[in-house]
């Protein structure tokens, strides 16, 4: 039989995708009503904001969402699935955390790890911090290694999967997921620290202004490990060290021998880079 139905609100569906809402108007709906009792489809909520809890502390890292979308890497046109991401780069005391969780690597320990393996890092023997601040600076100096491992780690105390951004990712978050309207280089010296305001060191998480989803830093202070198209390890975005003119969403960087030139061990090390206080991370998560 038919039946026709005065809806007294508008039915709301949330376009988890692209983050959008469309309303159905009032009116009258005319369904056809089975004999027996039907299910009602699950309805899919929205991504929220939530703050992890690093294991056996209360270090908290703030994850919120960011909605799917499509973004130009190169001359490719590369589909995003909604993702969470930290809305700052990984502090010192994060890592610590995951440093005290277990005995270091032995220095020159140059084993090849099983995919599920989790070692942390050797000692250094410089200050991994150079001296510049530690509690809320952001971690520097670090391998994709030792990142790899972080993510590892924390996946397996939380059963979530943390990992590191794919250059798409990180891209498409960068650009707010608006990759041909906001233009962040008109108000650089607001979100970034760069070479004209940094005085050559790296400063404290969350001190500029953040973006419309909420990421501070995504320019300037540290470059972020983030993995290619391909999987490699590639650093995403400018730091301190760059000038504001650098400080893009297309800017790429790549291991070289420089950001371990000072490092005397043979073989150098597979954790800390001697050179790379430009170098950081920031986690994203699976939903």
């Amino acid at each position: 039989m038919t039946i026709r139905t005065k809806l007294n609100n508008p039915f709301i569906v949330l376009g988890i995708l692209t983050g959008t809402t469309t309303a159905f108007g009032y009116g009258f709906v005319t369904r056809s009503v089975p004999h027996t009792h039907s299910k009602h489809p699950a309805v899919k909520q929205a991504l929220q904001a939530y703050e992890e809890t690093l294991p056996g502390s209360v270090v908290k890292i703030k994850m919120v969402p960011v909605p799917g979308g499509s973004i130009k890497i190169g001359d490719k046109s590369v589909d995003v699935k909604p993702f969470y991401i930290a809305t700052t780069e990984t502090p010192w005391e994060a890592y610590d955390v995951f440093i005290a969780s277990g005995p270091p690597s032995k220095p020159y320990d140059q084993t090849n790890f099983a995919a599920d393996a989790i070692a942390r890092p050797s000692r250094s023997y410089i200050l991994p911090d150079l001296g510049w601040g530690h509690h809320g600076y952001p971690v520097i100096n670090v391998s994709f290694t030792s990142i790899e491992m972080f993510c590892r780690w924390l996946s397996a105390t939380t059963k979530k999967k943390y990992r590191v951004p794919t250059e798409a990712e990180w891209e498409f978050a960068c650009r707010d997921g608006a990759p041909d309207t906001w233009k962040p280089e008109k108000a650089m010296d607001k979100i970034a620290w760069h070479s004209g305001n940094s005085a050559s060191t790296t400063h404290p998480i969350a001190q500029k202004a953040p973006s419309k989803l909420g990421l501070y830093d995504m320019f300037g202070n540290v470059g972020e490990w983030g993995t290619d198209l391909e999987g490699k390890p590639v650093l995403c975005g400018g730091s301190y060290k760059d000038t504001a003119a650098e400080q893009t969403a297309t800017l790429r960087k790549r291991w070289q021998p420089s950001w371990q030139e000072t490092d005397p061990q043979l073989p150098k090390s597979r954790w800390w880079l001697s050179d790379g206080s430009f170098v950081g991370f920031r986690l994203v998560c699976e939903p």
